[in-house]
């Protein structure tokens, strides 16, 4: 059963990019997408820094943001709560999806939104070497229209048996949704394997450029095993779609797409918004 969240933080009105355009008739919405696997804060110096991190996200002013490898009250860093650090510097709600319990503390995804919080639901998955959950987290653009946000981590070592049925596993709740959806993260696996085309056979893949679609490494990247896509098939049009050349703050480096929705109830030709309005960050 789906819980109701009370968000982290009150969601302020912000101006679109443009006008709305006529009344009564939806605008067309631009989703600003996010996949990070930020190390628990630990970049490639060795250094725990969080600021740093939510210096890195600020730049990308997503909508959605899917983070992977976050600490929740875990001795490594300082037993703090890093989803709701992060939520508090870039001014975002957050939501906390824990795999296991680890030094003290806990230890999964999070997902971060501009966007109002309409519910949550963390999927468990077959344990493989370590514990997984899917993060699902429903949220509501600028014309209330409600999009599953789905944050996973798939397991890591080479022989993809947990993996794929971890994967599979997510693949069978997506294609039970009734409605639009984002899935997005780190599925350590590459194009080309079972995994990887399991949600490109029933999704828009948020596309790289070949010659810069690595990702891991950071500091050398020589495999691409993030991503962000948008389902179902057919439902979402890829307008951008990069890895961001960040070298320092993590292991991996950030995914960031923009997806549009494609027909719909929006009127041609109407100008574009911003899928969630911005707010500015508290101090934390």
């Amino acid at each position: 059963m789906r819980l109701i969240v009370v968000a982290a933080l009150l969601l302020a009105g912000c101006a679109p990019r443009q006008p709305a355009g006529n009344s009564g008739v939806e605008a067309p919405v631009v989703w600003r997408v996010v996949s990070y696997n930020i190390r628990h804060g630990e970049g490639m110096d060795g250094r725990l820094d969080l600021e740093r991190t939510a210096a890195a996200l600020r730049r990308l002013d997503a909508d959605v943001i899917a983070l992977q490898e976050v600490d929740n009250g875990v001795q490594r860093t300082g037993g703090e709560d890093q989803a709701a650090r992060l939520g508090a510097l870039l001014g975002m709600n957050h939501v906390f999806g824990s795999f296991m319990d680890y030094q003290g503390g806990r230890y999964g995804l999070a997902i971060l939104t501009h966007c109002d919080i309409r519910g949550t639901e963390p999927l468990r998955l077959t344990e493989g070497n370590e514990p997984r959950v899917a993060l699902v987290v429903d949220v509501a653009d600028v014309n209330d229209s409600v999009v599953s946000v789905v944050g996973v981590h798939f397991d890591w070592v080479e022989d993809d048996g947990f993996r794929f049925t971890q994967a599979g596993e997510v693949a069978g709740y997506l294609d039970g949704l009734g409605n639009s959806w984002i899935l997005a993260g780190d599925l350590n696996d590459q194009p080309g394997s079972r995994t990887v085309s399991l949600f490109r056979s029933r999704a828009t893949e948020a596309a790289k450029p070949g010659t810069a679609r690595f990702t891991f490494p950071s500091n050398a990247p020589d495999r691409e095993i993030d991503f962000v896509f948008g389902g179902p098939a057919g439902a979402w049009s890829v307008s951008a779609a990069q890895v961001i050349v960040d070298t320092l703050t993590s292991d991996h480096r950030p995914v960031v797409a923009e997806l549009r929705v494609s027909g719909g109830g929006t009127s041609a030709g109407a100008p574009e918004r911003q899928a969630c309005p911005r707010q500015e960050p508290r101090e934390a």
